[in-house]
């Protein structure tokens, strides 16, 4: 509407001015004929009266157009304020709805994320009973599983599948003959453990989520128009991507890395549907997903430690043979890593002999480069000097041929010795790398070395060990086989 009277106020505007323009053209072409003294344009009465009602018209005009654009401003200052208001209250309610949803899910999680490690206790207790169960066996299979583990400590290309790691193993299967029905119990135990530290990280992880976001949404519903942290943000209607995962994952990480290879196929799809943006169905069905995986884990937690009641079996301890075989490669290995220590160290010696002979020819090139800087300023300031000589004198002459070759000559002296400088640093600074790269595997030899030693150390504990008969009731429990400690995941 305001639209429209604006144009049509233009239009009679145009034709008012049209009619002047013409009038004026018309008075003033009368004057020219008639030859009037003064000639310039004469208005008529009736014009001059009209040209005042059209002021006087165009006033009110402007007048009503003003009233008009104000009370609708009027209006649509009431009714934004009415919307603004009830949207506000709005969202205030559904704010309070959320946090109490939120609440309920909260409730929900920490009681389960307790019977899960209630249920986790009791397992642990189920195989150590299990584990107690095990008799002379245990120490040689404790050693020789901890000199596996300290094998483990090796870094980089000292991590080689050599023969000591293959008579280790070898015995460890041997021992494990003797014991096959417990160990698959414990084996058993430990992956149900591990499938309950998973659905209580899960849990804990949806926890802390919920957590948070409950804080945020309270921190939503406390502040109001007159909070002093209130400002425009850039688009904020955004959504941001994978702002709902879990901490130390992305959009690109797989979901196995997070919730292992345990969750059946169905499962995991349910979870990558979940990692994109979510409805409030798919986040209730996340936290139902969590909270049902649980409880099947605790479910089979209880049935694996039904069935951890088992019989003793007979031990066979005849391993002297593969003992004195392990001992032997332990200590052939040994042997060769103190042969490429010794050469590692003799060619570390070497190298840091020919940085230091590098490092000083380096500092000859570099004196050898500044004190070529004098014999350039001085052949400069003489052909600058030169350029001086008046008229005639300003002569090609020998002199000034000789002076450009000794210029050039030092530049190109120069440039070789800069060039050859480069060369040399970066030489110098390859023998740094490699003699760098030589002492970080000199490290890891010793360490390697280190950790061989300290193999025969431990495996000195067999020569000691006595066998006892299972119906005696000593049994020594397995170290690194059990307790929750050890079963945070990475």
């Amino acid at each position: 509407m305001l639209h429209m009277n604006i144009s049509g106020e233009i239009l009679v505007l145009t034709r008012m001015y049209s009619r002047e323009r013409g009038q004026r053209m018309h008075s003033e072409h009368e004057s020219v004929e008639h030859g009037s003294a003064k000639p310039g344009l004469r208005y008529s009465v009736s014009d001059w009266d009209t040209s005042n009602k059209q002021i006087s018209d165009t006033a009110e005009h402007r007048r009503h157009m003003s009233h008009m654009t104000r009370q609708e401003g009027r209006a649509l200052r009431n009714e934004t304020t009415s919307k603004t208001n009830w949207d506000k209250s709005d969202s205030s309610r559904r704010l309070s709805d959320r946090i109490w949803d939120i609440s309920r899910w909260r409730e929900t999680l920490e009681s389960c994320i307790q019977e899960v490690e209630k249920e986790m206790d009791a397992l642990t207790l189920g195989k150590e009973e299990t584990e107690r169960a095990l008799t002379a066996t245990a120490v040689p299979l404790e050693v020789t599983v901890e000199c596996l583990t300290l094998r483990e400590g090796r870094r980089g290309n000292e991590l080689v599948s050599d023969p000591v790691e293959a008579q280790l193993k070898k015995e460890v299967e041997m021992i494990d003959g003797a014991q096959r029905v417990f160990q698959q119990r414990i084996d058993k135990a430990f992956e149900q453990l591990c499938l309950l530290q998973v659905s209580r990280q899960q849990l804990t992880h949806d926890l802390q989520n919920k957590i948070e976001a409950q804080d945020i949404d309270l921190s939503c519903l406390s502040i109001t128009v007159t909070s002093p942290k209130i400002s425009l943000k850039p688009n904020p209607l955004r959504i941001p991507i994978g702002s709902h995962l879990h901490p130390g994952t992305s959009r690109h990480t797989n979901t196995n890395s997070f919730y292992g290879m345990w969750a059946p196929r169905e499962d995991k799809t349910i979870i990558n549907q979940l990692l994109d943006s979510t409805t409030p169905q798919q986040w209730e069905q996340f936290s139902q997903y969590n909270v049902a995986r649980a409880q099947e884990e605790m479910q089979a937690s209880l049935q694996l430690r039904e069935d951890m009641r088992v019989t003793r079996v007979q031990l066979q301890n005849e391993l002297d043979a593969q003992r004195i075989a392990t001992v032997f490669a332990i200590r052939k290995r040994t042997h060769h890593l103190e042969q490429a220590c010794d050469e590692t160290q003799w060619q570390m010696k070497s190298s840091q002999d020919e940085i230091s002979d590098m490092e000083r020819d380096i500092r000859s090139l570099e004196d050898d480069l500044q004190a070529k800087m004098a014999p350039l300023k001085l052949v400069h300031t003489r052909l600058e000097n030169r350029t001086k000589r008046p008229g005639v004198d300003l002569c090609r002459d020998e002199v000034q041929y000789g002076l450009v070759d000794e210029a050039n000559q030092l530049e190109a002296t120069i440039l070789a010795l800069k060039q050859k400088l480069a060369q040399a640093q970066y030489a110098l600074q390859a023998l740094q790398l490699h003699q760098a790269h030589m002492e970080e595997d000199l490290s890891r030899k010793k360490d390697a070395l280190f950790l061989e030693q300290r193999s025969l150390e431990t495996r000195g504990r067999l020569a000691s060990a006595a066998f006892t008969d299972v119906s005696s009731g000593a049994v020594v429990p397995l170290t690194n086989s059990s307790g929750r400690h050890n079963l945070e995941l990475a």
